[in-house]
């Protein structure tokens, strides 16, 4: 089984979130943070009430100008 991971750095450390199971967890290290989120996910799949239904998520890259102004709705 595969799945999206996003791995980001934040500070002095790498945060990974398994996007399709909401499942966040960090290293100090690409290579810590990936091992971690591996394992993390497979203790959460071990759970047999855990069903994943990848075919409901729709992943989308969304791009955005960094530097519009938000504008406020009127009422």
């Amino acid at each position: 089984m595969e799945m999206p991971v996003i791995i980001k750095k934040e500070g002095k450390w790498y945060t990974a979130w398994a996007v399709d199971v909401d499942i966040v967890t960090q290293g100090k290290t690409i290579e810590e943070a990936i091992k971690n989120i591996k394992e993390a996910v497979e203790l959460y799949l071990e759970d047999e009430d855990t069903g994943i239904k990848t075919d409901e998520l729709i992943i989308y890259p969304l791009k955005v100008d960094a530097h519009a102004k938000a504008s406020s709705p009127t009422c």
